[in-house]
């Protein structure tokens, strides 16, 4: 059914170029943009007054953990109201596809802690392929595409365990990255903090890399350390660039925890000495001082060998649990301790399983071992083994001042990385309004054009996205409207599900999700898939 033309009248058209904004009408057709300029209204048009408002085009989320809430509630409204339009799922090596029907069981309770678990979905999909064509079935709300993760890949080629891989399951790793990318994932990702990714070596990263080099696809990496090890962390990223051949962009970039701020400057310098090396470096970042993921990570990593129900008769244990907290009171070299670098009282449980610890919710590790009773350790581990490892939290890291820094760099595109269940981080809600309000309008760290480029053409190009993050006549109608004086995100760390102020309008592929601040009920969205070296419908 062919859609009415929509005309967006009188806006300030900020076109994702980093060009000044200007003042013109937008006309859409169908799913595209096919004028800009002076255009008078007709009776076939439905008329957006963008009137005081900025036209940009639609926000690219590259660091996304929708894969499983997706199938379940295809709007994703937590993304789309912040102006949202397209998002990279398959992050940090752990993800949805591939599966193999052998390991459905195990995985789940791997990926839970990540993108959570539901019995309403047919786990029997196997490949990428498999999962693409779910994601095309339940129509999603906004544009999805999905990079292949290197601890599915893994687990099909030699299973969970804690070991190298030989040559012939190394082929096989090139093959299945191959079969995967020809089902149109966009790259490969990696988290080289989880299981099974971590048990590998720069080797077996690099064969995968040179496959995707072959289709021009990026390596997105969670890299071993972001704190004290982190410049051996960049050297082994910028190797596997080098070797490969690959693309490189690094998830969610910062230093953590204070003793590791000097590092700051050696940071920049590799990220500047690897591009005048000619190795094609970007990386994403959240605009705040915290961070998020699966509570599990505070566990040194010799308990998670073996997967998730090997990590819980670890922790059933008590004499292992006292090597935990020795392990974690005094660290192992090379291995990021988040209680180290946040402490026990700046992480907080954000999601729990089941009903029988919702109270944990919203709780630091201190707050938890005092409302149970007991040392704030066995209190945490008593968590972790009651809920399965499927225990989502927050951890407080930074500065502001670095926050400021890295989002100034030129390697840098924002995105959410939030996880979705339970009291999520408030970036799940707010990261692209925050950056508009916050570092845009109040602090000036960024010009509304800068800003504006680092949420869609720049993500849009590192990822080969054809036809988006830019308006201009020809391109996708993938547009977000926004009130430049009252943008801002509304989620706190304590109340963090609250839908931002001043996103008005948000189209995608040329229907309004979003109208008036309202969702409309609409989903529209795609799944872009690569084709040849570029990511298309």
């Amino acid at each position: 059914m062919k859609q009415m033309k929509k005309l967006i009248k009188g806006g300030l058209v900020v076109d994702g170029t980093k060009k000044p904004g200007y003042e013109a009408d937008v006309l859409v057709e169908n799913d595209k943009i096919v004028k800009i300029g002076n255009i008078d209204t007709t009776e076939d048009m439905e008329v957006i007054d963008a009137k005081g408002l900025v036209v940009a085009p639609g926000f690219i989320d590259t660091h996304s953990h929708s894969d499983l809430q997706i199938l379940v509630d295809p709007e994703v409204r937590p993304k789309i109201m912040q102006g949202i339009t397209t998002e990279v799922l398959g992050q940090d090596g752990i993800s949805m596809a591939p599966l193999p029907p052998q390991y459905i069981s195990p995985w789940r309770k791997n990926l839970a802690g990540l993108d959570g678990d539901s019995d309403e979905i047919d786990w029997n999909y196997q490949t990428t392929e498999g999962y693409l064509k779910m994601l095309e079935h339940v129509k999603p709300g906004l544009n999805e595409c999905y990079l292949v993760p290197h601890g599915n890949i893994r687990m099909e080629a030699m299973g969970l365990e804690n070991r190298l891989p030989n040559e012939e399951e190394l082929e096989k790793m090139r093959q299945i990255t191959r079969r995967e990318m020809e089902a149109g994932a966009i790259g490969l990702s990696t988290g080289l903090i989880y299981m099974p990714c971590a048990y590998s070596e720069s080797k077996e990263i690099i064969e995968m890399c040179k496959v995707v080099a072959e289709y021009d696809g990026r390596f997105v990496i969670h890299q071993r350390s972001e704190a004290d090890t982190i410049l051996d962390s960049m050297e082994e990223v910028i190797k596997i660039g080098r070797e490969s051949g690959v693309k490189i962009h690094y998830s969610h970039f910062k230093v953590c925890g204070k003793k590791n701020w000097d590092k700051i400057d050696d940071v920049v310098r590799l990220l500047e000495e690897a591009e005048k090396e000619g190795i094609d470096v970007s990386f994403d970042q959240y605009p705040y001082v915290a961070g998020s993921t699966m509570l599990g990570v505070i566990l040194p990593p010799w308990v998670h060998d073996g997967g998730t129900d090997k990590v819980l008769e670890r922790l059933a244990d008590k004499e292992l649990r006292k090597k935990m907290v020795y392990d974690i009171e005094h660290g192992i070299p090379g291995w990021d301790n988040f209680v180290e670098f946040a402490g026990l009282d700046k992480i907080f449980v954000t999601s729990v399983k089941t009903e029988k610890n919702q109270d944990a919710v919203g709780l630091s590790l201190t707050q938890l071992g005092e409302l149970r009773g007991k040392d704030p350790y066995e209190a945490t581990f008593d968590l972790l083994y009651e809920e399965e490892n499927a225990v989502g939290m927050v951890d407080f890291y930074g500065t502001e001042e670095h926050v400021q820094l890295f989002m100034k760099r030129p390697e840098m595109n924002a995105c959410t990385d939030g996880l979705l269940g339970g009291k999520p981080h408030p970036r799940v809600y707010g990261a692209f309004p925050r950056i508009l309000g916050k570092y845009v309008r109040e602090d000036k760290a960024l010009t509304l054009e800068e800003a504006v480029y680092k949420m869609t053409k720049k993500p849009a190009t590192a990822f080969n996205m054809t036809d988006r993050g830019e308006i201009r006549e020809g391109a996708y109608a993938d547009i977000c409207i926004f009130n430049p004086d009252t943008v801002i995100d509304k989620g706190t760390f304590t109340d963090p599900i609250q839908y931002p102020e001043g996103i008005e309008y948000v189209i995608v592929n040329g229907e309004l999700a979003v109208k008036h601040g309202e969702h409309t009920g609409v989903r529209n969205g795609s799944v872009l898939k690569k084709k040849g070296k570029e990511v298309v419908k």
